[in-house]
């Protein structure tokens, strides 16, 4: 769902008539607030956002992000505007904003309520949001990048559950079909990596959940582990991670496009365990981010 402004831009969507009603609205997590801090003018710019799990790679990407598109300056600070709280992290040159969501589903929906809300107070409009990570590939060759088609559950649903008030509640998880397409074309101009379109299987545990034989309880053989990931890999999945079916189904509800744009660590068809060397992975790491880059500076004009 979205909305529009007399200019026609597209605004985000919250569907909650209590905040209308409020005095103050408190972004906790993010120590922001519409009484303290003046959003339309520090976010109201705002057009792209990368989240992604780790604090320093959410930094890394913007110092990374203004080199691209020369905003850059000699000895330039990026400071963290949730400074004062130590759950998430923020930063942001120009139109550009990369915040961390921590790990796993809670972690990432609580951000993504207080992240929704700050850009609407903020009146922005016309945003696109990244999903950019690791994650562990299904028949992929370590350092490929999936670029999801649909988040699904652990038994391979395109969508999300959750329990309000203790009734369930399913969403949808499909991400923007254009937005992905826009995406690959970038990565074919680039040419520099694997790049494949699937789904993603979005877990709640990182050992058990996912059919690893290296956690501190295992209830399973080394049969069943792999009949699982081949039948995931059967229903289309490419690779596993911890936060895409929230974050697909919230941004749909927002009426964001958005992205989730992974790079795989391993093929766990073929073990449980990362071994690549670091620099390796820190090369790997850098894919997303550099394919995201692509993509905001052909938006902005500027590739």
């Amino acid at each position: 769902m979205t909305t529009e402004n007399s200019s026609g831009e597209h605004l985000v969507y919250i569907s909650n008539p209590h905040i209308s009603k409020m005095e103050e609205d408190v972004l906790y997590h993010f120590n922001l607030g519409t009484k303290t801090h003046d959003l339309p003018a520090i976010f109201g710019d705002v057009k792209f956002i990368c989240v992604g799990g780790s604090p320093s790679r959410m930094k890394a990407f913007i110092r990374f992000i203004a080199e691209e598109l020369g905003l850059a300056k000699p000895d330039m600070d990026y400071p963290n505007l949730c400074e004062g709280t130590d759950r998430f992290a923020m930063y942001k040159i120009g139109p550009v904003l990369a915040v961390s969501h921590g790990m796993g589903v809670p972690s990432i929906g609580i951000m993504l309520h207080e992240l929704f809300k700050l850009l609407y107070h903020a009146k922005c409009s016309d945003v696109t949001i990244f999903r950019i990570g690791t994650s562990g590939g299904i028949g992929l060759e370590p350092g490929s990048v999936v670029l999801t088609k649909q988040a699904v559950d652990s038994c391979f649903k395109p969508e999300f559950e959750q329990f309000v008030l203790g009734k369930r509640v399913v969403r949808s998880t499909d991400l923007c079909a254009d937005l992905i397409e826009e995406l690959l074309s970038c990565a074919k101009g680039m040419n520099e990596f694997n790049t494949v379109v699937g789904n993603t299987m979005c877990t709640l545990d990182f050992y058990e959940g996912q059919g690893r034989l290296d956690g501190a309880f295992c209830s399973y053989t080394e049969k069943d582990k792999f009949e699982y990931l081949q039948a995931a890999h059967d229903a289309g999945v490419r690779n596993i991670e911890m936060e895409s079916t929230i974050f697909a189904a919230m941004c749909r509800a927002s009426g964001i496009p958005a992205a989730v744009v992974c790079v795989t660590l391993l093929n766990r068809l073929k073990g449980d365990q990362i071994t690549s060397p670091h620099d390796v992975l820190v090369e790997y790491q850098q894919r997303p981010q550099k394919l995201v880059a692509c993509f905001i500076k052909k938006r902005l004009g500027k590739a």
